[in-house]
């Protein structure tokens, strides 16, 4: 049994301590925002933040996480800035990777708030949008961090 920390609540969980995470979430907290793509930490799709850092939960052991403070998608509550910026540009097509794309964008806004274009594509590569929506996510995050306003990009 552990116990975790998971958008501002405590939740008991019946797990082996080498589940990972990503299954805690969804399979036990039925928490499915947060998706499974490659399930070897590739793509992204599977992003949460640890402790204000993006971890991908599909490699995160539940051990590894016992103590943190884990936001997942569904924490942010719809109405983060960066949820918002997402709508006005269009950003999802399928919207697969959208939760895990938007988790590393809080981060990189929460350590950078005003990031420049480098800083935006450093922080934001280890995510893989298929649909190749890169440049409309771009935008939302310049949106939300004050940069730029305005529409779909």
């Amino acid at each position: 049994m552990a116990v975790l920390h998971i958008n501002g609540r405590d939740m008991i969980v019946e797990a082996a301590p080498d589940t990972p995470l990503l299954w805690v979430l969804r399979d036990h907290l039925h928490l499915t925002g947060t998706k499974y793509g490659c399930g070897v930490a590739q793509c992204g799709a599977c992003t949460v933040l640890a402790d204000g850092t993006p971890i991908r939960a599909c490699v995160a052991p539940l051990d590894s996480v016992k103590g943190m403070k884990i936001t997942t998608i569904e924490g942010l509550g719809g109405d983060h800035p960066l949820q918002q910026a997402w709508q006005r540009h269009n950003v999802p097509q399928c919207g697969y990777c959208q939760s895990g794309q938007i988790m590393a964008a809080v981060a990189l806004l929460a350590e950078t708030p005003k990031p420049t274009d480098d800083q935006i594509t450093d922080a934001m590569s280890g995510n893989i949008c298929r649909c190749g929506t890169y440049n409309r996510i771009r935008a939302a995050i310049k949106d939300a961090a004050g940069i730029t306003k305005g529409g779909p990009a």
